[in-house]
């Protein structure tokens, strides 16, 4: 099915191409201060709050006596306008609406599509100067935005994602679009193979009660209820003080394993239900976390407990987490291999935990959430002078979500890495990114 489509228009230079650069967090399109730097129509995907729509970039249409060229120009402008499901029309704040400006929107209009108004260099003291000018024409109030600084930006999307919602064309699911790729890790002989057999619904992994039977990551392409998924099936990985004993072939698969983690969107961590926690799963929870890889923790051959009551499980998930700090956030499912019970359940919570990765959020909501988790617990002074200062805190990634603290620069040193860890647990408790680590890199600023 083809992605819900939008379409970046408007006159030269007003940042089109900065603003498509932006939704695509990429530098696909030629960003320069020269009118007519787009020619030829660039497309990209944009993703936001974990779903897709395709985006469509143009030249500048503000052209009169057009030579060969700019007349294409113009001709693919009309064509991406005609094929988006919602046209935004991108102006200008440091200046004037102009006639141009006027008539284009009435050719939009025209057009009896939706569409959406955008004004760039919002953040610009020309802009700002203007503020009073009649930003409230005929066709309704525009979103005031920043392409360069990205202010703006995440009110401007949920805007669009609405109309496209209201026109029958909601944005796509990430894990619809993008095949997840999940790899299944633990010790020797805990039933990796066997989960996955179960999962893929076939015998397509050797399952033996022989360690390292699998020496090599097989990769497994798979379709489920219309989403695809690479599984993985590693070998098992012994504590590291054992791993002298193996051979040249088994130390060769572990280091391919330990690889595919970091290859991975989600992993799969299974232990035995019926085994204490010990040294080798702390080492290997600490290589999960390390990878910034999404992460499940499995509990198979969970038939082999008796006298399961109603709270059962609700303990032993508590005992886990208390045992493995560092997967603190990681969902556990209790699944038996043999039996087949409750292996189903983890395609729900793999969409679950891989949408979380692609969570994204507006300043407005940043700047509340870091607002509250200030006054809840205030940074430490450091050596007997005042707090450090925190100027901010914006989204700079996806997969998986990533941060920028800002710091009054000459407070670098006295923020304490127990405030960042605390600012990590306060936001997954605050949004419920179950199943995917954050990252908030502290950057120091000069305070305007």
């Amino acid at each position: 099915m083809p992605l819900p489509t939008i379409a970046i228009v408007g006159r030269a230079n007003v940042g089109k191409s900065t603003l498509f650069n932006r939704l695509l967090e990429s530098r696909k399109a030629l960003v320069s201060p020269v009118p007519g730097t787009t020619r030829d129509r660039a497309e990209g995907e944009c993703i936001w709050r974990a779903r897709v729509i395709r985006v469509l970039d143009t030249g500048g249409v503000d052209i009169r006596d057009p030579s060969d060229i700019e007349a294409e120009i113009l001709r693919q402008s009309d064509v991406a306008m005609r094929e988006a499901d919602v046209v935004l029309f991108l102006v200008d704040g440091e200046v004037p609406l102009t006639d141009f400006d006027r008539a284009f929107g009435a050719k939009i209009e025209s057009l009896g599509k939706p569409f959406v108004i955008a004004v760039n260099k919002a953040d610009t003291s020309a802009a700002r100067d203007r503020e009073d000018d009649a930003w409230t024409w005929r066709y309704g109030v525009p979103r005031r935005v920043s392409a360069a600084r990205g202010h703006g930006v995440g009110d401007l999307l949920d805007e669009i994602f609405e109309r496209l919602k209201a026109v029958g064309k909601p944005a796509a699911d990430i894990v619809d679009m993008v095949a997840t790729r999940v790899t299944v890790i633990g010790k020797p002989n805990v039933g990796k193979s066997s989960i996955l057999n179960k999962l893929l619904g076939e015998e397509r992994f050797i399952v033996s009660v022989v360690e390292h039977t699998t020496r090599e990551p097989n990769d497994t392409r798979m379709t489920h209820d219309g989403r695809d998924y690479v599984f993985v099936d590693t070998a098992g990985i012994r504590r590291s003080s054992l791993r002298k004993k193996l051979t040249g072939l088994e130390t060769q698969a572990v280091k391919k394993s330990l690889q595919s983690i970091k290859r991975s969107d989600v992993v799969l961590f299974v232990i035995e239900a019926q085994n204490a926690i010990g040294a080798q799963e702390r080492i290997l929870a600490g290589k999960l976390a390390e990878s910034h890889a999404g992460t499940i923790i499995v509990v198979n051959k969970w038939d082999l407990i008796g006298g399961k009551e109603t709270n059962t499980m609700k303990e032993a998930a508590d005992e886990l987490r208390f045992m493995l700090p560092m997967l603190q956030n990681a969902p556990v499912v209790f699944v038996s291999a043999l039996t087949g019970s409750r292996v189903e359940k983890l395609f729900d919570v793999i969409d679950t935990v891989q949408r979380h990765r692609f969570a994204e959020f507006t300043d407005e909501e940043l700047e509340t959430f870091l607002k509250r988790a200030i006054i809840h617990h205030r940074p430490a002074k450091g050596m007997g002078s005042a707090p450090p200062k925190i100027l901010g805190l914006k989204q700079i990634g996806t997969a998986p979500p990533r941060f920028e603290l800002a710091l009054k620069s000459r407070h670098k040193k006295k923020l304490q890495e127990s405030y960042v860890r605390y600012l990590e647990n306060r936001f997954h408790d605050e949004f419920g990114l179950e199943g995917t680590p954050i990252i908030i890199h502290v950057k120091p600023v000069q305070a305007g």
